[in-house]
């Protein structure tokens, strides 16, 4: 009788106690996460890390491994979607970052800023000034025919070991 009972208020324990278990484990990962993405996108600038794969691909900014420094901001609207992405690597992230895009170091041009004022004050880069000499910066425009997004790029290479990249990637809905 004693076992029987034991039995039973065991059964009743896993049937009623692991869903209601499971639900407040899930309703706390879920009220987590709704607070990680209200920081992601109450961002009004460069966030600290990666930007996801999935951005990375939609937009077309393959960040190269090893790379430090890595910053991302997304900015959307009607009219047009940008990702902001910088990040410092090495010379060989670098040489591998255009042959993801099909380029080699022959498109970078010598102080050419690509990267306007506009995005520029969104993101709080500058390109002169700060202990920037002449000659550190090249830059390219990579346009391509919608749906794919055009993206400008400048690199630093004032530290001639880890060269600095920063990308304005941006697509017309």
């Amino acid at each position: 009788m004693i076992r029987r009972r034991a039995l039973t208020l065991l059964i009743i324990v896993l049937l009623i106690g692991v869903p209601a278990g499971y639900l407040v484990i899930s309703a706390n990962q879920s009220r987590d996460s709704g607070k990680d993405k209200e920081a992601k996108y109450s961002a009004t600038g460069l966030t600290e890390g990666w930007p996801s794969r999935v951005q990375r691909r939609l937009y077309q900014v393959p960040v190269p491994h090893p790379s430090n420094q890595v910053a991302y901001y997304e900015t959307n609207n009607w009219k047009t979607s940008r990702l902001y992405v910088q990040f410092q690597t090495t010379h060989a992230g670098l040489d591998a970052f255009l042959a993801e895009l099909g380029l080699s170091r022959t498109a970078l041009k010598k102080d050419e800023i690509t990267i306007g004022e506009r995005d520029q004050n969104v993101t709080g880069w500058r390109f002169s000034g700060h202990g920037s000499r002449p000659g550190d910066y090249f830059g390219f425009v990579r346009e391509q025919k919608n749906p794919k997004p055009t993206l400008d790029v400048v690199v630093n290479t004032g530290n001639p070991v880890y060269p600095m990249v920063y990308v304005v990637s941006r697509t017309v809905p």
